[in-house]
């Protein structure tokens, strides 16, 4: 039985949002994949992506930035994380390194824990790491600054290029510390339109705009109650926020799977990241997005968004004051694009498959 240790990383849902395809092609091609998974993120979040069973080590071997929300990073005490996180680099590496002994699994994929990489290499399992981004070009872009960057970048590099390849999925940041990138496409499932059944549930007519209110996995909450009412437009928002506002709607009530809920929108509202923006694209779901300044993702992110979809930016104090209107109605009136196609799933496991069978 091929058994697989998948790392994900917690720093939002975008590295699941990858993730996951790969993993249920892989499955698809194997179906005797053992498979564990090691994530911060709650089990019930990995299962609601991730076909199959699984094993799942609710650890996070990485942390990306600290947030103080969604678009907000907190530099310097994110330049004080690693540098405790590095202190004892080397030991830290021995222990991985023994985790995975222990664990024995044929491969290691990464996405995008540096530390998976660094343990895989010590223990002789071969690995690949696969994002848009790594970790080493957004810590320099933060704290490259500091006096112990240099060591930290040094390990950080050196453990993403002990890998057998980086897959940069598209759309991706250039990484030009990697001696070991392979491209590959876009990564994002396609949802089915369920606005029929949605419509009927909800009550709604047929000419109301349904908008998916969702700032990806780290928490960020929009202060909806203030919000006037926009005619026409209805707001799907997580229950966990608590919204009372007469337009907004709990998404759990629908049900159904996020990507559904997505492809069966009128609209997305969120910040940019992987996941919200490539699994629109994919869904032909037009996006209305809060910038995230100086996340240096960002650019290549809206930039793709703007070739393969409809987007418009809402500036940040509009926003909170829910006085957006104006771009929804221009958001809508954007003409429809031709989704990108999403090969990078099917890449990816192929290169998993001929490592495990090898």
């Amino acid at each position: 039985m091929p058994h697989l240790f998948a790392d994900i990383s917690s720093h939002g849902l975008g590295h699941l949002a990858q993730t996951a395809p790969v993993l249920n092609e892989l499955r698809r091609r194997m179906p005797d994949l053992r498979l564990t998974v090691r994530s911060g993120l709650p089990r019930t979040a990995l299962a609601s992506r991730i076909r199959g069973t699984f094993e799942h080590l609710p650890q996070a071997s990485d942390f990306g930035m600290l947030m103080a929300n969604a678009v907000d990073v907190l530099a310097e005490q994110s330049a004080h994380a690693y540098a405790e996180f590095h202190r004892d680099w080397e030991s830290r590496v021995a222990r991985e390194a023994a985790l995975l002994a222990q664990l024995a699994p044929d491969a290691v994929l990464a996405d995008v824990s540096y530390l998976a990489l660094a343990g895989a290499a010590a223990a002789g399992i071969p690995a690949v790491a696969m994002c848009c981004l790594n970790w080493a070009d957004i810590y320099g872009h933060y704290c490259g600054g500091k006096p112990e960057s240099g060591a930290i970048l040094r390990h950080m590099l050196d453990a993403y290029n002990s890998a057998r390849c980086f897959l940069k999925v598209q759309p991706t940041m250039p990484m030009a510390g990697l001696n070991n990138a392979q491209e590959i496409g876009t990564i994002a499932q396609a949802g089915e339109n369920r606005r029929d059944a949605i419509n009927t549930l909800l009550g709604l007519e047929p000419d109301e705009k349904l908008v998916l209110v969702a700032m990806g996995g780290i928490r960020m909450r929009l202060p909806m109650e203030d919000w006037p009412r926009l005619p026409g437009v209805r707001w799907l928002v997580q229950a966990s926020w608590q919204v009372h506002h007469p337009d907004a709607i709990e998404l759990e009530r629908l049900g159904l799977p996020f990507v559904d809920v997505l492809h069966s929108c009128d609209a997305l509202l969120t910040k940019p990241g992987y996941g919200s923006f490539a699994e629109a694209a994919v869904n032909a779901t037009p996006v209305l997005y809060l910038r995230r300044l100086d996340w240096p993702e960002e650019p290549y992110l809206t930039d793709w968004l703007k070739r393969h979809g409809a987007c418009l930016e809402v500036e940040r104090q509009r926003l909170m004051r829910g006085d957006i209107g104006d771009e929804l109605q221009a958001l809508l009136a954007l003409p429809a694009r031709v989704p990108p196609p999403a090969s990078g799933a099917t890449q990816a496991a192929e290169i998993l498959a001929q490592m495990l069978r090898g």
